[in-house]
């Protein structure tokens, strides 16, 4: 690790606003902390969100960022990378941003293996907008908008990225902070799309999956000799179900990913200097149009 990059520089004067103990605050650490491992600078990082509690995050990181859309998270950052593929893009957001609203980006972004690194902060709920069921809340589950619980099957979001063709895909808990770090340093190091799938409890809307409820059912697959490049072994995994899930890297491969296939033959990025290149003239003129 270059010993120019320290946490320090990614920490912002803006502090969340997020509620007390709530898990995002264990994310951006660890973001925080992964960033530092790999020793990227913060002007080479750009961080994208869509809506929602954790969507907040790049106000709260000092880097390059956008707020988007609710759901539209992926297209934005896809534009980011294919208009400068020297950034390190990461996503953040939740499930019901991610897996819901933003369900059929996620999937696709996964089948053309964009490298980009999209950190999703699961807490089962739709946290924001005061605790409604979210596509990974469990069948049964109570709430305001199920009052007699869940009738849905959840979505299980590490089995979906592995058969929609994502390259990496990893498990962390906001209880295990130093944990997570590893996992998310491994993540953006990563060539290719890197889902982490994040339990980051809302303690405020949902009184099921709260850190006890995790604590009591996760393991490390690194204490089962899990090999991640095992296909069937790491589905098996990633099924497992409630009682006892998986913490830490499910599944790794290598493709080529879709930023190097369509700068195949090109000069960029090597030889890009940051020019739009337009004239001056041309540039104004789009402006106008723009305006």
């Amino acid at each position: 690790m270059p010993a120019s990059i320290t946490e320090a520089q990614f920490r912002s004067e803006t502090k969340p606003d997020w509620c007390p103990s709530c898990g995002d605050f264990a994310v951006l650490s660890g973001l925080i902390k992964g960033l530092t491992q790999t020793g990227i600078a913060p002007k080479d990082v750009a961080v994208v969100s869509g809506i929602g509690c954790s969507s907040n995050l790049p106000g709260f990181i000092r880097t390059y960022g956008f707020h988007s859309l609710h759901g539209r998270s992926i297209p934005v950052a896809t534009g980011v990378k294919l208009a400068n593929p020297n950034l390190h893009v990461v996503v953040t957001g939740g499930d019901g941003d991610g897996y819901g609203i933003g369900i059929g980006h996620f999937i696709h972004a996964m089948r053309r293996n964009l490298n980009i690194t999209y950190i999703v902060m699961n807490n089962e709920v739709y946290g924001l907008t005061t605790g409604q069921i979210s596509p990974t809340s469990e069948k049964g589950h109570v709430t305001k908008t199920t009052p007699q619980g869940s009738l849905e099957e959840p979505i299980n979001p590490v089995v979906l990225a592995i058969a929609a063709g994502a390259t990496f895909v990893a498990r962390a808990f906001s209880g295990d902070p130093n944990h997570m770090a590893k996992i998310i340093g491994q993540g953006i190091s990563h060539k290719g799309f890197s889902l982490i799938d994040v339990f980051s409890p809302c303690v405020t809307f949902n009184k099921l999956n709260t850190y006890d409820y995790f604590r009591k059912r996760v393991f490390k697959l690194e204490d089962e000799s899990h090999d991640p490049a095992n296909f069937n072994s790491a589905m098996e995994k990633a099924s497992m179900g409630n009682e006892k899930i998986p913490l830490g890297v499910l599944w790794k491969t290598e493709r080529p990913t879709l930023d190097a296939e369509k700068l195949k033959g090109s000069t960029f990025p090597a030889e890009w200097n940051g020019s739009s290149g337009l004239t001056d003239q041309q540039f104004e003129s789009l402006l106008a149009e723009l305006k």
